[in-house]
Parts: structure tokens; sequence; C-alpha cells
């Protein structure tokens, strides 16, 4: 057999795997990297979070991504250039991180790398005849692989789209692995660059699992940010707090097809974006209004969206909320969601031990863990596959 095979079957065999999840999200703030241990697969996955850190991105490399991100019109060189460049760039930091908590590569039994999203394409927002859902992250796990040494999971979301998913969100098949609980109604929120969820009913039932995007989360909030006050984002929600919400503009930001599509659905910053704002304020007439309030009324949209979303689709009463990602962290946006939905608890995946933080990171190299040993589950209408294409180091 070969020997890259055979290590591959001795990792599947082993009663626990050290592995690494990489995620680098839309936001492009930096790599999350966390250093996870698994055991068994399926819903018997065990799971613990053993190192995590985000290293952040040096302004030159966020500036390359953001001339090919989410753009029609690209220069093919530089996506070229970049798939390469960031797989070599996100070894280095893995290595970086590695040496920092004292474990040899040769510790690691895989790496689990979501790579850099710069398009995603669903048909129902591409909408041209003859052509599918599409979706593109770059970052090739060859070269993670070499550079590190490390066996490396990638691609993941091209497997989804094959089986006739949208490839995304993916955060379901993790979060139904190592969120469930029974005889508790939960929803396991995540408020990323776009804000998804995944419903977990209490009956255990995998077939009434729900996991959708929503709407923006921080991207149109950090778009904000960046144009009118040059930051990256908003720190505790200082600007929001300064300005006041204009109900007119956010009435009108609520009203897009896209949020009366059947589920699942993925939007992206190909939609949410700083021109979708302008055609809300043109046809509010609202072009004048202050930078603040604009960015109050864009904390509001994210809340609002989920809210709505939540209260039209699930059991509130006793419902349980647990938040992830930087809008987790945006007091503006948990404030306005806990008026929203008062009959439901509202907190983070602290609470069920998952670094609210590392979430993403987690859910791919538990990807990464079922793509070694695990075998498809039904989930919903989700498709029943095991995703992830591998990347050895010779």
């Amino acid at each position: 057999m070969n020997q890259n095979l055979q290590k591959l079957f001795s990792i599947a065999q082993k009663p626990e795997r050290l592995c690494i999840g990489l995620m680098s999200g839309t936001s492009l703030d930096g790599l999350d990297i966390a250093l996870c241990s698994f055991s068994g697969s399926g819903m018997q996955t065990g799971f613990k979070l053993l190192n995590f850190v985000t290293i952040p991105y040096e302004d030159e490399f966020k500036e390359q991504v953001k001339q090919v991100f989410a753009k029609r019109q690209a220069d093919l060189q530089q996506v070229t250039l970049l798939n390469a460049f960031i797989g070599t760039y996100h070894a280095q930091l893995i290595l970086q991180a590695l040496k920092d908590w004292g474990v040899k590569p040769s510790e690691v039994d895989f790496i689990a790398s979501h790579g850099q999203t710069i398009y995603h394409a669903p048909k129902h927002q591409h909408g041209q005849a003859g052509y599918g859902n599409a979706t593109l992250q770059i970052g090739d796990g060859d070269h993670i692989a070499v550079k590190t040494g490390i066996i490396t999971i990638s691609d993941f979301r091209q497997k989804h789209i094959a089986a006739g998913g949208e490839g995304a969100p993916l955060a379901l098949y993790g979060d139904v692995l190592l969120g469930s609980r029974p005889g508790e109604n939960r929803v396991l929120l995540n408020i990323g660059g776009i804000a998804n969820l995944t419903y977990l009913p209490g009956d255990g039932d995998l077939l009434n699992v729900i996991s959708t995007d929503i709407g923006p989360g921080n991207t149109l909030i950090d778009a904000a940010c960046r144009e009118y006050f040059g930051k990256p984002y908003d720190e505790d929600a200082a600007i929001a707090y300064s300005g006041t919400v204009n109900e007119t503009l956010l009435d009108a930001l609520l009203h897009h097809p896209f949020f009366n599509e059947r589920l699942p659905k993925t939007p992206g910053p190909e939609l949410f974006n700083l021109d979708y704002v302008a055609n809300a304020q043109q046809a509010t007439r609202d072009l004048n209004i202050a930078k603040a309030d604009l960015v109050a009324t864009l904390s509001a949209f994210t809340a609002r969206t989920i809210v709505r979303f939540i209260a039209q689709n699930f059991p509130v009463d006793g419902l349980k909320i647990f938040a992830s990602g930087g809008g987790a962290r945006n007091p503006f946006v948990m404030e306005h969601i806990k008026k929203g939905l008062p009959k439901a608890a509202i907190g983070n995946t602290a609470d069920i031990g998952i670094d609210p933080d590392a979430k993403e990171a987690i859910l791919f190299a538990a990807l990464g863990n079922e793509a070694i040993c695990g075998e498809p589950i039904v989930i919903g209408n989700n498709p029943a596959v095991l995703m992830g294409k591998f990347s050895f180091s010779v």
C-alpha cells in the first residue's frame, strides 16, 4: 500500500487524533488556528480544544486579497498567484503557532483548512442559465501540506455543491456533532461577516435540523466603519451607540427578495455591500444620513434580520440561543437581539464548551475528522456527504 494511504489508515484507527482547524473569514481579520483533539466520529464525536490563536493579517496581504475578493472581474494572474501564496502563508502561520505552543508538526495528524473565499455564486444569485451553484476558496492545500509536513484536508465546499448544496453554510455538520443536546431546542448562531445559524431540535430528529445563512452579520457594519471612520470595525459598538437608528432606511434594507427565499440560502458580500446600502438610501432619499446613524442602522439591520428569522421559523419560548463570531462581541447587536426575542435564553457558545472565537476553526477540524473516519449523515435537506480533498506532504 502507498505510504500516504497507510498513514491515513493509521490515523483513522487512532483512539484520539490531534489536528488543526483553520478559518479565514471574509472580514480578513487574520487566520484562526485551533489545535484540537478528536475521538470517535459522527454523533459519538469527542472533542477538546487544546490551543487557539488568531494571527492578524498584515495590511499588505489584506489589500492583495481585496483586489480579487467578491469581484466579478478580477486579475486572473493575481488569483493564480494568491492561490499558492495563501497556502504557503497559512503554512508559515501554522508553524509559528505550533512553535509557540511547543508542539512538533510531526505530532499533528492532520490540518483541516477552510481556505480564503474570494467569490461565492449560488445559482439564485448569479441567475445564469446552464450554470449551477458555485464557490471559490483559494489557498491550496498542497502548499500547506508540503510546507508543514502535515496531511491537509481542504476545499470542503466543492463536495457540498457537487452533491446538490450551495456550499454553505457548512457549520451545520459540526454544530450537530458538537452542539446537540436531547430535550433542549437550541440555535447555534454565528455572526461573522455573514450571519448563519443551525437549529438543533431537542427531539434529536436530524431531519428537522435547519441550517442556513440569514443575512449580513458584520460585513456591512465593518464596511461602513472602514469607509467613513477609518476603523476596521465598531469596537464596543461605540459608533452605533452614538447614533440613532433610521427606521425608514432600516425598513428599506429589510425589503429584498433574498429574505423570502427558500432554505437553505447563502448570500455574501457580492450581495450585501455598500452598493446595497446606497440603493436603499436612494430609494428612501436618505442620502445625507449622519454616518453614526448609518452605522447604528446597519447594526440594527443585522439584529433585526436575525430576530425576524428566528421568530418566524422556530418555537421561541424556551429556545436556547448560543452565539459566536465577531458579532457576538458587539453589545449593540446582541442587545437588540435580546430585546427582540425576550422569551429565548441567549448566551454564547462558551456556555456549551465551545470557544466562541474558535468555533468556526473547530467546526472545520470536525469536518476533517469526519472525512478521515466518519460516515455520511442525513441532516435535514442537506447533502449526506463527507467533504474535503486530501493533500499529502510527500
